[in-house]
């Protein structure tokens, strides 16, 4: 077995990766409005950079994988992810609206790799430890996030030069994610029964789609307060322009907190009961939020923000454990990865477009039905996914 020692340090090393590209992602969307006022973008090009890091994220997501099959995550990590923090100086320096496209496209890649590679790693740490500890990765990820958000509010705020704290940011990331991927171990080796060596059996596509539709689910459910809590208090339910921003900020410190929280309560309800109570609390929570308009008003408003995150904050997560427990790939990793970004990507689109013909009360009636899906559906495919046939089941672990 191996010693506590290095498996402390794997997971600190983790902790660190996981805080320090949410950092990179909450700074790179810090610096937009600089970058806005220094090329004189405006919205449409400012979108258009956006969306390719998606894309080539999410294109690069399956070529990660698969590397990360052949090499381990471990390696994958240490080759690509202290580069990838240094994409800020994209933003920074960039002299025009095409090196910028070309610094977000060299950003996608990073991100595909990295996310695919601290997933895909958490995962294996996590068998490692044979306990819930993935959620709270992703809430240091958000954590990461917003201390680069205030961080780059503030540097701005007392007259420091953005191009300046953009290139000190990306060249103490690289440095930083260094130190955090040489404690990572690789995967634990697998065995069979009788002593010889097995590969990873994989989870099959047809209950890997079913995963992947509930990772997309949940982040179309996220990217419905991301993209749309602020507006609703704004258009809808006319709050004033200083309280209006604070309905998702009361949303995503409630997902930061229950994603910190999240592993001691999956490992009480299990899988199957973690998401059937969270996809419950994220419909009642939007629920409030729909009522808001007509009774309550903001403050409605907010408590069902503050509950639809405690509920979305375990789904993602969830998703990744059970391709753990149910010995999954790094190539099962990426595509549960790529679920994310294409939630990321249709949410706001199918919010705005429903929400276009009617209004957007009408609209957010899309996130809460996913909602109410994944509180139906997830009991049924976490018991399909570990009541496999045996051969199909995750080995015994020896390290």
């Amino acid at each position: 077995m191996t010693d506590p020692l290095p498996l402390r340090r794997a997971r600190i090393g983790l902790h660190g990766a996981f805080a320090t590209s949410g950092f990179v992602m909450g700074a790179w969307a810090a610096a937009l409005p600089a970058v806005d006022a220094r090329l004189d973008l405006g919205e449409a090009r400012l979108g258009s950079v956006l969306l390719l890091i998606q894309l080539v994220g999410l294109g690069t997501m399956v070529l990660a994988g698969r590397i990360a099959d052949r090499i381990t995550t471990r390696r994958l990590l240490l080759w690509t992810a202290p580069a990838s923090q240094l994409a800020l100086l994209a933003p920074a320096l960039a002299p025009s609206y095409t090196t910028l496209l070309a610094g977000a496209a060299l950003y996608g890649v990073g991100v595909g790799f990295v996310e695919v590679g601290m997933n895909a790693n958490s995962v294996e740490l996590e068998r490692r430890f044979g306990r819930p500890i993935i959620s709270a990765f992703h809430g240091l990820w958000s954590l990461g996030g917003a201390i680069a958000g205030i961080g780059t509010s503030l540097a701005l705020g007392v007259g420091l030069d953005s191009q300046a704290v953009l290139v000190a940011a990306a060249v103490i990331s690289a440095f930083v994610m260094v130190w955090c991927c040489r404690p990572l171990l690789p995967p634990p080796a697998s065995v069979s029964a009788d002593g010889t060596p097995v590969n990873a059996p994989g989870i099959g596509v047809l209950l890997l789609s079913a995963l992947f539709l509930l990772g997309l689910g949940a982040t179309l459910v996220e990217s419905g307060a991301m993209d749309w809590a602020n507006l609703h208090a704004a258009n809808v339910l006319d709050a004033d322009k200083a309280l209006a921003p604070l309905s998702f900020t009361v949303f995503a410190v409630a997902m930061t907190v229950f994603r910190l929280l999240g592993d001691p309560i999956r490992a009480g309800l299990g899988p199957g009961r973690t998401m059937l109570w969270a996809g419950t609390a994220a419909v009642a929570g939007y629920a409030l939020v729909l009522v808001s308009a007509a009774a309550g008003g903001l403050p409605l408003a907010w408590a069902g923000w503050i509950l639809a995150g405690a509920g979305i904050a375990v789904m993602v997560p969830v998703v990744f454990s059970a391709i753990g427990e149910a010995n999954g790939s790094p190539s099962d990793v990426a595509v549960a990865s790529m679920s994310g970004s294409v939630g990321l990507l249709l949410g706001p689109a199918a919010i705005g477009l429903v929400a276009e013909g009617t209004n957007l009360t009408v609209g957010l009636l899309v996130p809460a039905a996913f909602c109410a899906l994944i509180a139906f559906s997830s009991p049924a495919v976490m018991r399909a996914l570990f009541n496999r046939p045996t051969e199909a089941k995750a080995p015994a672990l020896v390290d």
